[in-house]
């Protein structure tokens, strides 16, 4: 389904404004975006950046950027341990201030993203959707987001969808003022970063299967 602009700002002013605050926010943390380069290659090793691909505007796939958080341990079968494993204490305090996200503002120049919309996540969770999920899809994934600002990792997947298709119906400058504020305020006092179980968002494969849902395209 096409999604309709709700307004003239989303229509001609969000995507030339996202352009450039990601091209002035790159400038002005250029010195913070170095040094935490230079940590994760000194405690991670490389590479520095995390490639991983998701899904976009229109369910079209990039390639996102973070900084690593994680080492590449493996078990004796050669698999990954589990991300609570991998995730060292210097990664926690990345992800807690959000500096692995910094990256993203390459994303953001590119047209992969925007500064305020839903998060992008993995591709493997296309199929578990459903009809009206795929409708978050419809714009481009943020940077930060309405959900992002109401719990992050402490709410539950349809907790996080409905929320995302609410900040879409009704997409204003004021709101998105309002969001990046508020996230900028998290991120200081480090609120709603973890789920009460894990350090990351939990599978949603795993959570659709724990509810009963199945893929609902192959």
């Amino acid at each position: 389904m096409h999604h309709k602009p709700y307004g003239p700002y989303e229509h001609f002013i969000k995507r030339p404004l996202d352009c450039f605050l990601a091209m002035c926010a790159l400038f002005v943390l250029s010195p913070i975006i170095g040094i935490t380069a230079l940590l994760v290659r000194i405690k991670l090793g490389s590479p520095v950046f995390f490639l991983q691909e998701r899904t976009g505007k229109n369910e079209k796939i990039f390639k996102i950027y973070k900084f690593r958080t994680m080492t590449d341990e493996k078990d004796e079968s050669g698999e990954l341990l589990s991300d609570e494993v991998r995730l060292t204490n210097f990664g926690k305090i990345l992800r807690s201030t959000s500096l692995d996200e910094l990256p993203e503002l390459i994303n953001i120049i590119k047209g992969d993203m925007s500064v305020v919309g839903p998060r992008p996540l993995l591709k493997k969770y296309l199929p578990w959707y459903s009809e009206e999920e795929h409708k978050r899809h419809n714009i481009r994934p943020g940077l930060t987001g309405y959900a992002q600002i109401h719990g992050r990792n402490t709410v539950n997947w349809d907790e996080k969808f409905e929320m995302d298709l609410k900040y879409m119906s009704h997409i204003t400058f004021v709101g998105d003022v309002k969001i990046i504020l508020e996230t900028m305020g998290k991120v200081f006092r480090r609120e709603g970063i973890s789920s009460e179980t894990s350090s990351t968002m939990g599978d949603f494969r795993d959570y659709c299967i724990s509810n009963g849902r199945v893929p609902e395209r192959k």
